[in-house]
């Protein structure tokens, strides 16, 4: 695994490749890959890498796999109701 690593290592150098596009291909390529295993659940893809989930949803939208469609929290349905009743009835 270290030869392989340190091979990768030997490309990016000779290629001229900076340290924060080699970061970036890394962690791009390991996001991809968690995600994959994962079938696409974020909280298991995140324990696979060992940052919080919070972290890779902020990676997922820098390196674009934030076209997933984002969810939102509304307020349940019931409350809703309840204040539209109140809000009907005070006018």
């Amino acid at each position: 695994m270290k030869e392989k690593f340190e091979g990768l290592v030997e490309h990016f150098l000779a290629g001229n490749i900076p340290l924060h596009e080699a970061v970036e291909v890394l962690e791009r390529s390991m996001i991809q890959r968690a995600l994959d295993r994962s079938r696409g659940n974020q909280s298991a893809a995140s324990k696979l890498l060992g940052i919080h989930r919070n972290t890779l949803q902020r990676k997922m939208v820098e390196y674009g796999f934030g076209n997933r469609r984002a969810r939102t929290r509304g307020k349940p349905m019931a409350r809703v109701a309840r204040l539209r009743k109140r809000t009907a009835g005070a006018a």
